[in-house]
């Protein structure tokens, strides 16, 4: 049994910003196989720091925000007309403080609550068939292709009388297609994705309107012995430009991020993962450094 835990060990997300941003997180092994009915319970700690994105059309200088994220997520791996597939959903609640300047003038903010939930459901729809766990355990992974649909709801914390806040006040919407190739201990993985999001109806007694986003990550995974594995990850987005009031705001996005994660079996039903993600580049919007520890105990199909 040890000997294929490896192959679903990244079968849930990785807690990126906890769902403050979809266009920015970085998951690898996402469209791996996993044996159908296995459940997945993941509890984390994601902390961020620096020009973190709250409200796009904020136009905060000098932003020095710290936000520490507890985060419970659940998952449950499904048979889709015999095709391998999963539903995920985050729950993050967030600690918030820090400083940051606006038109010159000083502001700051303290504020603790809930995200925005995310709701995903994903298919693998080439290389990755639904299996029993007996059947798993003869499966080799070599080209696999899916896509997801990820949702926000805007159900956090939210002031409209405040700069900063945790949740958004919107809805957001996010297809992603993505792809991977195993060579030996090696697997290459890239997605492609656009976030659409509603109107903020209230936002500074104003309409924000955003333009979708369009992002592109990729990973270079490398399998070690004992079913540990290590990933270079890699992210640029675009888009994102926001009008507020009827006024376009010239804020459109060009940003780059590079991360690692590195994922160590406890034992047949939990494991851990540790991961970090820094800003590269930017045209316009966050530059934010992510850390961040999660814990995943797994359970049925079979195991």
């Amino acid at each position: 049994m040890k000997g294929v835990q490896m192959k679903w060990l990244g079968v849930l997300v990785v807690l990126g910003l906890a769902g403050r941003a979809e266009a920015q997180s970085m998951e690898p092994r996402f469209y791996s196989n996993a044996p159908k009915g296995m459940n997945f319970l993941l509890g984390g700690y994601v902390y961020s720091h620096g020009g973190v994105a709250f409200d796009p059309a904020l136009e905060l200088d000098d932003a020095n925000m710290n936000i520490h994220s507890p985060v419970v997520a659940y998952a449950r791996s499904l048979d889709f007309f015999g095709k391998s597939a999963k539903f995920d959903v985050v729950v993050p609640y967030s600690y918030l403080s820090g400083t940051a300047t606006q038109n010159g003038n000083p502001v700051s903010r303290e504020v603790d609550g809930f995200n925005d939930p995310q709701f995903r459901a994903s298919v693998n729809f080439i290389g990755a068939p639904a299996l029993s766990l007996k059947e798993f355990m003869a499966y080799q992974q070599n080209f696999v292709m899916g896509a997801s649909l990820k949702m926000t709801a805007p159900l956090g914390q939210y002031d409209n009388s405040k700069l900063v806040n945790i949740g958004q006040n919107r809805w957001s919407i996010t297809p992603e297609l993505g792809m991977s190739k195993t060579l030996g201990p090696l697997i290459l993985e890239v997605a492609g994705s656009v976030s659409f999001f509603s109107n903020n109806d209230d936002a500074f007694g104003m309409t924000l309107e955003q333009d979708p986003i369009y992002a592109v990550q990729g990973h270079l995974v490398y399998t070690l012995p004992k079913a540990i594995w290590i990933a270079l990850d890699a992210t640029y987005y675009a888009g994102g430009e926001t009008t507020v009031g009827g006024v376009e705001k010239d804020n459109t996005l060009g940003n780059s991020r590079l991360g690692a994660t590195l994922a160590l079996p406890v034992n047949k039903k939990n494991s851990l993962k540790l991961y970090f993600s820094e800003g590269i580049s930017k045209r316009t919007g966050s530059d934010f450094t992510i850390a961040g520890v999660a814990w995943q105990y797994r359970w049925g199909g079979g195991l």
